[in-house]
């Protein structure tokens, strides 16, 4: 083994590009997207570093042309589930004991790897399988991935460099060990960064996992597959399966190896994970760690001395980047009244001025919505809102999902600040606005608090710093990532750790070492230099 206290390259976030009209960027990317749109690839599952292909497959399609199919993928039953925990402990041990400093590499080299040569084809996976336009899919699959990796290396060298006090006659060390057992990695749609950092955290950091991807997020999760076995990765660290999620889910919580879950998804799943862990508790080798994020009901609220064209920005980019499908997207917003006539008409002039089609025009802001579920839901809320007489449809409100998955950015205005679309997560592009009287600021502050059963992110707009102060300390508890002046979405690593608490999670922060730490289980080693021979101690020499 080495000798030495290495230090590892300096951790800075990667710069976004612009993908400007002629930039070689826009040129590589949209090469890509076109030759993968037009092959189709056959998705194996991995376990223990080896390709499995059982012959039940279902396809994959691209949610703003669903009739255009780009692959298929091999699903899982029983046995496959149970030889992917059983290659994970396997290697186990081979892996737990590599130098951490041959860990750090093989994820440095990935963070280049995408920097560089699988930039174009991870940014084209992410426009295709998940209708990203190009800044969405930039500012995640390729941004916010090497991030998470580049910091995270960073991150666990200065854990390991926390250690305890000694003294002249003891020296006392804090190991960080990996987890005893395996760790289950479930991985959401929306992220291409989310689903590849959930299983490399805890692989880094000296654990094996069990890894299923989102269905609807297949496609990227292959390339980041290949970047993974390009950079080093040992066969039998990270072991991919799809399928039922209920029959995956179910196997691997059975087994006593079970040491972890790193979930991103709903509040539902979540709350039923922790329920079938609960009722397991008796059957584990140790306490399994539960780190999850889930839903949110972000929201973003105006006092009467913001910027008008602020708020409006914020609303538009908050709701209806990636069409609202951020566990972070603003879905409620209080409105003052006296802003709300020109909040309206600036709202209403940005709408009209936006453009709704496939990610590879780049002129468009808007996409499709992943897929059939998630269209027929928000047009349920639509449809709804058109009949209820306590809201109003003040923009949008149209669809259509004869060739994708489209749903125009819909504004609801409400009198009832209980409706069901400000307390419900819609994951969608449709915002509600409640209009407060201005005289009601702090009981506003309140209401945003009580309103709903999530605490996930939030934003304030003022330019009066006492109500700035007075919404920061109102709304401490009802959201994990709290931003004043800005959109309450687009959280960077490093910059902004993100996660909230209540029913969006258990708030352990990715893109900090505070996620980092929950994957490790720390042993502390107290050596004594002279040990004492005579079990008396001084007190007892009194006659």
């Amino acid at each position: 083994m080495l000798k030495g206290f290495f230090n590892v390259p300096k951790a800075v976030n990667e710069p976004v590009k612009s993908y400007a009209p002629n930039s070689p960027e826009k040129t590589a990317v949209l090469a890509a997207y076109r030759k993968m749109w037009n092959e189709t690839i056959d998705l194996p599952m991995y376990i223990g570093g080896k390709e499995i292909r059982t012959g039940n497959t279902k396809t994959l399609s691209a949610p703003h042309d669903h009739k255009h199919i780009v692959g298929k993928y091999h699903l899982a039953d029983k046995s496959h589930v149970e030889a992917a925990i059983q290659n994970a402990l396997d290697s186990k041990e081979q892996w737990a004991n590599l130098a951490w400093e041959q860990r750090a590499a093989i994820f440095l080299k990935a963070a280049e790897l995408i920097a560089g040569p699988y930039r174009a084809r991870i940014n084209a996976s992410t426009m295709i399988a998940q209708s990203k336009t190009i800044f969405q899919a930039e500012i995640d699959a390729s941004c916010e991935l090497i991030d998470f990796l580049r910091f995270n290396v960073q991150f666990m060298t200065q854990i390991y460099a926390d250690q305890p006090q000694s003294d002249s006659g003891v020296w006392n060390r804090l190991e960080y060990r990996p987890l005893e057992g395996f760790v289950y990695a479930i991985t959401p749609f929306n992220f291409t960064a989310i689903a590849a950092n959930l299983p490399a955290s805890a692989a880094m950091m000296g654990n094996v996992v069990v890894w299923k991807p989102s269905d609807s997020q297949l496609f990227s999760a292959k390339i980041i597959l290949d970047v993974f076995k390009e950079a080093g990765l040992p066969d039998g660290v990270i072991n991919v399966i799809y399928g039922d999620p209920q029959l995956i889910s179910d196997t691997v919580f059975a087994s006593r190896d079970f040491a972890g879950v790193h979930f991103t998804g709903s509040t539902q799943v979540f709350k039923d994970i922790w329920k079938t862990i609960g009722s397991n508790i008796h059957h584990y080798k140790t306490y399994p760690r539960i780190v999850g994020e889930t839903g949110g009901k972000d929201f973003i609220v105006a006092h009467p001395s913001a910027n008008v064209k602020q708020i409006v920005t914020g609303v538009v980019r908050g709701a209806f980047e990636f069409q609202g499908q951020k566990c972070s997207a603003a879905s409620r917003a209080y409105i003052p009244q006296s802003l709300w006539p020109a909040v309206q008409e600036q709202l209403i002039s940005d709408l009209k001025s936006m453009k709704m089609g496939s990610p590879e025009d780049f002129s468009n802001f808007i996409t499709a919505v992943i897929h059939e579920g998630s269209f027929d839901k928000l047009v349920s809320y639509i449809e709804r809102a058109k009949t209820d007489s306590e809201v109003q449809i003040v923009a949008g409100g149209g669809y259509d999902k004869s060739v994708g998955y489209f749903i125009e950015p819909t504004v609801l205005v409400t009198t009832n600040p209980k409706y069901v679309t400000m307390e419900t997560e819609l994951f969608g592009p449709v915002v509600t606005i409640y209009v407060y009287e201005d005289a009601q600021w702090a009981e506003t502050l309140q209401l945003v608090d009580q309103t709903s059963e999530y605490a996930l992110t939030g934003a304030v707009f003022s330019q009066d710093r006492y109500a700035i102060a007075q919404a920061t300390e109102a709304l401490k508890n009802c959201a994990g990532n709290f931003y004043i002046n800005d959109k309450p979405t687009g959280a960077v690593v490093g910059m902004q750790p993100f996660g909230g608490a209540r029913a969006s999670g258990t708030n352990d922060k990715a893109g900090s070492a505070l996620n980092l730490l929950r994957w490790a289980s720390p042993r502390t080693i107290k050596e004594t230099f002279v040990t004492p021979e005579d079990y008396r101690y001084p007190f007892l020499g009194e006659k």
